[in-house]
């Protein structure tokens, strides 16, 4: 997790980026100013520090390895190197401990090797760095092609980035399988509405929406906005353009109308086809993606309007009866693996989550 955040003079970021940039990493924030290169620490609930036209380099936090502090804030001086600072986007395996952070411990390291190998060390890993030298009045990106630049501004991930509507109505939608490895904790939830026209949705095991506008139902979707990065993982599950085609139709929500990306399938209608208006997945395929399902019951009835409490409490004892081994990944229902210091780690959405939320979730 985390995201390091770098703007140059005269650039500005839109508040709800900032906003969600907190509410993501919620553990810390920490700010190089590039005017005067001092650095200042913040809690990530004061985003609103740079909502400023002055440059800077800023790290928020998401907490995957040591204690949530001070200490543990990025940047980090990089060992006796004072004018050296290290912010890192990503985790490293093995480094660390409960207490500290492999980010700090990775910059005291690098102070322990001579400067000009640092790139060869920085760059071995998958992880996103900035290293800033505060005497020289400069900064080094690594791993440059993992980071995302927009509107002249560096973001070493982008899934604070969402620029895309996107109208799902099968299981993609909030609480079905596919919304835990896809758009939980990556995309923000708009609404549940309708299509502004008729369109013919089909439920044959899956749900295929054809684009055969006046037919059929305004069909009920959720809509939700998505970077960049997650529209084209979208794209990779519903195989457009070669099985669903993305295009972009008008939804209505609440009392506006969004024009939304939605996936149809080119499949042609039989006469003797039912159309339905939402689709409603069995809750005991919570946690299992389009690949690993061959027929999907289906409940010909709308079910009522439940908490996400009861749909988590419901979809674990299914769960179990298929034999789906625990612990189960908090965001996506997916195996987790662990580390020596008990950090688990998602390979389907690539989260990370501390031993005591996994036990607590899983309980």
């Amino acid at each position: 997790m985390c995201i390091i955040i770098i703007k140059q003079k005269n650039k500005t970021i839109e508040e709800e980026t900032l906003r969600r940039s907190s509410e993501i990493n919620a553990d810390g924030l920490g700010v190089v100013w590039l005017d005067t290169f001092k650095v200042s620490y913040h809690k990530s609930s004061e985003w609103r520090e740079l909502l400023t036209d002055r440059p800077f380099i800023a790290h928020f936090r998401y907490a995957t390895v040591g204690k949530v502090c001070l200490e543990n804030t990025h940047p980090f001086v990089c060992g006796k190197n004072k004018n050296e600072l290290l912010m890192m986007n990503g985790t490293i395996k093995g480094l660390g401990s409960k207490d500290k952070t492999d980010s700090r411990v990775l910059a005291e390291n690098l102070g322990k090797i001579d400067r000009s190998l640092w790139k060869a060390e920085l760059e071995q890993h998958t992880s996103r760095f900035v290293t800033i030298n505060t005497k020289t009045k400069s900064f080094q990106i690594y791993n440059r092609d993992l980071y995302t630049y927009k509107d002249g501004v560096w973001y070493s991930k982008d899934n604070v980035l969402q620029g895309n509507v996107v109208a799902v109505y099968g299981t993609l939608k909030k609480w079905n399988s596919n919304y835990y490895s896809y758009l939980s904790g990556s995309s923000s939830f708009v609404g549940s509405g309708e299509t502004k026209d008729k369109y013919p949705l089909i439920i044959n095991g899956l749900p295929y929406l054809v684009d055969k506008k006046g037919v059929g139902h305004n069909v009920e979707v959720d809509v939700f906005t998505v970077s960049d990065s997650v529209l084209r993982d979208l794209d990779a599950l519903e195989g457009h353009p070669r099985w669903y085609m993305r295009k972009q139709i008008l939804i209505k929500v609440k009392d506006r109308e969004v024009l939304c990306w939605i996936y149809f399938n080119p499949i042609e209608i039989n006469p003797t086809d039912k159309m339905h208006k939402t689709f409603t997945q069995n809750s005991k395929y919570f946690g299992r993606r389009y690949s690993e399902i061959e027929d999907i019951p289906t409940k010909e009835e709308s079910v009522s309007e439940c908490t996400q409490f009861e749909i988590w409490e419901s979809s674990f004892d299914d769960l179990d009866e298929i034999g789906v081994e625990s612990p189960l990944c908090i965001d996506c229902y997916n195996d987790l693996t662990h580390d020596e210091l008990q950090n688990y780690h998602c390979f389907s959405c690539g989260g990370w989550f501390s031993e005591n939320e996994v036990m607590l979730f899983n309980s």
